[in-house]
């Protein structure tokens, strides 16, 4: 039987192509540690990599297995910059500051690319990708963005497409220009997940899945995470559980919300399909935004349907499929062999959370849909953190991230109503 992540909908394609899955224990009885994990994504287990080869003593927990959240099942895209353009960025912060922003995610991109390289895992990576406009009116923005980012932050890599190139690009009339970044690309992201944990256990972490977090508190310098088999006592704790918190730790909960992102895989289109045919991953101006690639087997890899809240979705299948022929309309009979789904951290501006929650306890999170290029980079800015140098995650730490209005009991509606009326918006 097939594996199915217990707190993820769907099958995932990602699963039956990522090659042998280790498993690892479940923790049985209490330890000692230097630095504690709660959370085993892409975050988590770059922390405990980096802090272990620097010869911390880290103790990592997740609730189920490694990846079974977003880090496991999202798209795959590396995208450049934050999440917010860099202009964007440079208006609410100055120029300084968003150019300080921008090398950082620079150097995240990196970093994930160099340390995949360096330990052996193929992540199947596949460059390029195009940002595409759903509307006419949006096209002035794109060839504006791609001049501002080679002129003003040196990053000549992003080239504008008007509607033609654009048609071409894609195989589809259905966009009316966009960008196309050739300093980026996609990856596998469940092989990263994998990856990674594999060199974190290497270097000494002492990683455990199946073992949930039931509490954490921090008194006279320790924290103590329980857990149902054992209690971690550690001197720091690193909270990296993002949209998967729960009632964990209140402060995190009240910035970070769950938004439920889903995907299907197709039959391989074959090697004289127009879809894609340059191979880059593509992503659209929508605000429920709609974002697609092929695999390395040429399956198209579609990714759009957002819920908003945390109820499992029915019927995957139907509604990706739906999307797909918007766009490729030879393909709305096309097969889809695979639905899956994880639930994404967004904040309310867009932007990463980091914030010390209680006396040496860290929450990171709330990367809103770019944390496979992020993720990984501030598990290594914690792991500096704690080797005494803040400087970096001070960057993240210092962005304006407020919480969700309505507080645990009206949060949940009222971004329901908000972002649903911005999905209306996007249609007309």
């Amino acid at each position: 039987m097939p594996y199915l992540s217990p707190i993820s909908p769907g099958l995932s394609w990602y699963e039956d192509t990522a090659g042998p899955r280790p498993e690892y224990p479940a923790l049985d009885g209490d330890r000692q540690a230097d630095v504690v994990i709660i959370g085993g994504g892409f975050t988590g287990l770059s922390a405990a990599t980096h802090l272990a080869k620097a010869g911390t003593n880290v103790v990592l927990i997740e609730a189920h297995r490694f990846g079974d959240g977003a880090s496991g099942r999202n798209g795959g895209q590396l995208g450049t910059g934050q999440r917010a353009w860099a202009e964007e960025l440079e208006g609410e912060y100055g120029f300084t500051r968003a150019k300080a922003l921008f090398d950082l995610a620079e150097d995240a991109k990196a970093h994930l690319l160099e340390f995949s390289a360096a330990n052996g895992i193929d992540i199947d990576y596949m460059p390029g990708q195009m940002s595409v406009a759903h509307k006419p009116r949006y096209v002035d923005d794109y060839k504006a963005h791609a001049e501002i980012m080679a002129s003003r932050f040196n990053y000549p890599h992003i080239t504008f497409m008007d509607a033609k190139e654009t048609a071409e690009r894609l195989g589809s009339t259905h966009y009316y220009g966009g960008t196309r970044d050739t300093g980026t690309g996609h990856i596998h992201p469940l092989k990263l997940v994998i990856g990674t944990a594999r060199v974190a256990a290497a270097a000494g972490a002492h990683i455990f899945e199946n073992t949930q977090s039931t509490g954490i508190t921090s008194q006279g310098g320790k924290v103590r995470v329980t857990t149902p088999n054992g209690t971690i006592t550690a001197q720091k704790c690193l909270i990296a559980v993002n949209a998967y918190g729960g009632k964990l730790e209140p402060i995190s909960a009240s910035h970070i919300m769950p938004i439920g992102s889903f995907i299907g895989a197709t039959v391989p289109l074959g090697t004289d399909s127009k879809v894609i045919p340059g191979g880059e991953s593509v992503d659209d101006s929508r605000f429920v935004v709609r974002y697609f690639r092929k695999s390395r087997d040429g399956r198209l890899l579609f990714g759009g349907r957002e819920i908003y809240g945390v109820n499992d979705p029915k019927d995957i299948h139907i509604h990706i499929r739906k999307q797909i022929a918007e766009i490729y309309p030879a393909l709305k009979d096309v097969e889809i062999t695979h639905g899956w789904g994880g639930y994404v951290g967004i904040t309310v501006p867009r932007k990463p959370f980091v914030r010390e929650v209680m006396p040496n306890v860290i929450s990171v999170g709330g990367y809103s849909g770019h944390g496979v290029m992020l993720s990984n980079f501030f598990g290594k800015l914690y792991a500096e953190t704690i080797a005494g140098n803040r400087d970096r995650l001070k960057l993240i730490e210092e962005l304006k991230t407020p919480p969700f209005p309505g507080g645990r009991r009206f949060r949940t509606p009222l971004l329901f109503l908000a972002l649903n009326w911005f999905a209306l918006r996007d249609r007309i």
